[in-house]
């Protein structure tokens, strides 16, 4: 991957000359020179033997552009770009290839009282420091282990809330307090690199969900700064990078990754531009992976536990049974439903009670349409809600054995229907036999969690879909992961959209009716969500669903 990678950029190279570019892509060359330039330093850094052929010629070309007067006086013009110039000398002088008029400029410009004060964001700060390190530029500014306290890193961010941007913070950090894995930080006090590490591994399900090869790549970069090579997802991320990679050694970079104007039409400028900065992640986690000096270590382990969700929960259902008594029974079914699963859960059959009681007596003649119309899922638990507390609903009834009587008639059920006939056997109204007769072999198993819907996360978060973020909690505690911090991190986020009443979202309206029916939708898929976790740690309650 680093061999074909490395060559495709060099076989680009005159596409990073500032020099060469057309105006508006000028700040892009720029950009693009200095990942270039600190790739190759890197490659010297990292690994003991000589460069090769396709790193000698991107770092000629590097020094040719860099030994221009247009080149290096611009740092004293324009002193709060300091960065975009500072990394092209640290890579000369990594190689070998010291100028001393380029340092003293570069010197000049870090001890002017701006380019090196001026207000940075925590991130920004540790690459200024790593940058000027290795420069060898003197300088008073705070040492990196200083700064860490204040990163999103060290301050136990959300999973379900970070964006790209979050996420590049989250990899710079590491990337410039580890020295690419080269040095030990001094963590500030309480931080558990185990926790980094999981964190880092969740946000790679999120990535490769979303098929975002530059920060599957980074992240990568990041377990390996941090020694962790035995990782199951760092094992997924290089399966999506091997495959991401195509024959000439390019790897795609994501989409919006260069504003379609920049190109211009210009098919082969596009080609490189939204392409040189994933392939050179690509190469940089190939060249971690492989060097000799870049610490190795055991996975730590990240303290997990299952969270407590039982106060919350309980307030939940009594808002939902209190307020669903004052609606339209054929409207509130899945609210009745999610009160009958939430008692269960929580092994106090009481709080479901009053409800169920009245609303198997106000459907007792529905018509068969309001059944067919929620679906086995909620009929089948609101249902089961009855049998727990001897109540029969006759139209109910009605309904069951009649689709237990259309089952029996079929000679076999999709996959998707199993667990509708695993409820009706359930209910007493089909043979276990007879349903596995019917269903496919290894139908109703339990959901797997899929990566695709955790990649929606951030977005759901971002646009308040609490209803997504309730499903994805609900499937993923169903599948054994309520302990993963997705999982935990989604929780995290729903309970703190709990309202002193007991009901979950913030519907930010005025409208009374609006407000309620909003509140209604929302916490009957929270309690859901909250159930499903509650019952993940007993084994006798998850058997029993």
């Amino acid at each position: 991957m680093e061999t074909r990678a490395v060559a495709w950029l060099a076989a680009r190279r005159h596409l990073i000359d500032p020099a060469e570019a057309a105006t508006d892509r000028v700040l892009f060359a720029r950009k693009a020179l200095i990942e270039t330039a600190f790739l190759v330093g890197l490659r010297a850094r990292l690994d003991p033997e000589p460069l090769d052929g396709d790193y000698t010629a991107l770092l000629d070309q590097v020094e040719g552009i860099t030994a221009r007067p247009s080149y290096r006086e611009l740092i004293a013009r324009d002193e709060a770009a300091l960065l975009l110039y500072a990394g092209t000398y640290a890579a000369l002088r990594l190689c070998g290839r010291e100028d001393a008029e380029f340092r003293r400029v570069i010197t000049q410009a870090a001890a002017g009282g701006y380019a090196a004060v001026f207000e940075r964001i925590p991130y920004r700060q540790l690459d200024l420091l790593h940058t000027l390190e290795l420069c060898g530029v003197p300088h008073a500014l705070p040492a990196v282990d200083d700064v860490l306290p204040f990163t999103l890193l060290c301050n136990s961010p959300n999973v379900v809330k970070l964006a790209d941007r979050d996420i590049y913070a989250l990899t710079h950090t590491i990337f410039y307090a580890t020295d690419f894995g080269l040095r030990e930080p001094r963590w500030p006090r309480g931080f558990d690199p185990g926790a980094a590490v999981e964190l880092l591994e969740a946000l790679l399900v999120l990535t490769l969900g979303q098929e975002n090869a530059d920060l599957v790549g980074e992240l990568l970069c990041c377990l390996l700064c941090l020694g962790v090579r035995d990782s199951e997802e760092a094992r997924r991320a290089w399966r999506f990078l091997a495959a991401a990679q195509e024959a000439d050694g390019r790897v795609n970079g994501p989409p919006g990754v260069v504003h379609p104007g920049l190109a211009d039409g210009d098919d082969a400028y596009r080609h490189w531009a939204t392409g040189y900065h994933t392939t050179i992640v690509a190469a940089l986690a190939a060249l971690l992976d492989r060097s000799p000096r870049v610490v190795r270590r055991n996975l730590p382990s990240a303290p997990k536990a299952r969270p407590d969700v039982a106060q919350p929960l309980r307030r939940a259902v009594k808002w939902l049974a209190d307020t669903s008594l004052r609606h339209d029974p054929a409207t509130c079914l899945p609210a009745a439903a999610a009160v009958a699963y939430a008692a269960e859960a929580l092994q106090e059959p009481g709080l479901a009670r009053p409800l169920l009681l009245d609303f198997s007596a106000r459907l007792a003649d529905a018509d068969v349409g309001v059944w067919q119309g929620h679906g086995m899922e909620v009929v089948g638990e609101f249902a089961s809600g009855l049998r727990a507390h001897q109540t029969t609903c006759s139209s109910l009834d009605m309904f069951l054995k009649s689709t237990a009587a259309a089952v029996e008639l079929m000679e076999t059920v999709p996959p998707q229907a199993a667990p509708n006939v695993q409820r009706l056997v359930g209910l007493g109204l089909i043979s276990p036999r007879r349903a596995a007769a019917l269903m496919p072999e290894g139908a109703g198993a339990p959901r797997a969690a899929p990566g695709t819907a955790a990649a929606d996360l951030p977005e759901a978060w971002k646009n308040y879909r609490l209803g997504h973020i309730a499903a994805l909690v609900r499937d993923w505690a169903g599948a054994g992961r309520a302990e993963h911090r997705i999982t935990r991190d989604a929780v995290a986020f729903l309970l703190a959209q709990q309202s002193s009443c007991g009901a979950f979202g913030r519907p930010a309206c005025d409208d009374p009716v609006v407000r309620e029916r909003t509140m209604l939708s929302w916490t009957q898929s929270v309690v859901t969500a909250l159930a499903t976790v509650h019952t993940a740690g007993d084994p006798a309650l998850t058997a029993s669903r």
